[in-house]
């Protein structure tokens, strides 16, 4: 067999919408997420969807997670999520400009059995919170609030992720807004203008997944000199 043009093996059929549903559903949610997601909708918040989900839990079941930031704790889905991908004595810091968001999460975290001692959750905005936090510390930083605030996340989250570390932005293609370059609002543009930034740094490695709205993870690349 003959190898493909390389401009043609850039392109594949879509995904036709009953295979994106069953791989978004592919992991299971159980009666506490659903209960997450049903105060979520109670109070207006938009969580991550359970393909998203199922991602995050994988990541932080692969790099051993001790220490991970969320920013957006919403009504917990998300931190539910990756608390059940990392270790049994990691902890999650969980940030949220809301803090009646943050009571129905912790609501959510006790439904689920997760210890007291598992979860930090501080009230206040990303931007005011982050610095607070200790550099080189966390395993994975995950990135899913104010989307006009993105690239500011990103820089934070490389001071303060380990090497090895790895960022992850939800919405990443938002809404479809992102492939349309005659989308032109702040948020679409923010995030495109991250997307590209995050693909052209070298010490980053990058990928950017279809599933739910888009997920964009990056590693935090090691080099001598680092700190």
């Amino acid at each position: 067999m003959f190898p493909r043009p390389a401009a043609a093996a850039r392109y594949v059929e879509p995904v036709k919408p009953a295979s994106w549903s069953y791989a978004e559903e592919y992991v299971v949610e159980d009666d506490v997420l659903a209960a997450a997601r049903s105060r979520a909708e109670e109070v207006g918040v938009v969580p991550i969807g359970s393909g998203g989900g199922a991602a995050l839990r994988f990541l932080a079941s692969v790099l051993d997670a001790r220490a991970v930031v969320e920013i957006g704790s919403g009504t917990g889905v998300s931190g539910l999520w990756l608390l059940r991908g990392m270790r049994s004595d990691g902890v999650l810091t969980t940030v949220d400009i809301e803090a009646e968001h943050q009571r129905l999460a912790r609501q959510s975290f006790a439904e689920a059995g997760v210890p007291t001692q598992r979860v930090r959750t501080i009230a206040g905005a990303a931007l005011e919170v982050l610095p607070r936090l200790t550099d080189g510390h966390y395993d994975l930083v995950f990135c899913d609030g104010d989307k006009t605030e993105y690239a500011a996340y990103l820089t934070e989250a490389l001071r303060l992720l380990r090497p090895g570390g790895v960022v992850v932005f939800d919405n990443a293609l938002w809404h479809d807004r992102v492939a349309d370059p005659a989308q032109r609002d702040e948020e679409t543009v923010t995030i495109r203008d991250l997307g590209k930034q995050v693909a052209e740094r070298d010490d980053l490695v990058p990928v950017l997944l279809p599933v739910g709205d888009g997920l964009l993870a990056a590693k935090k690349v090691w080099s001598p000199g680092a700190d």
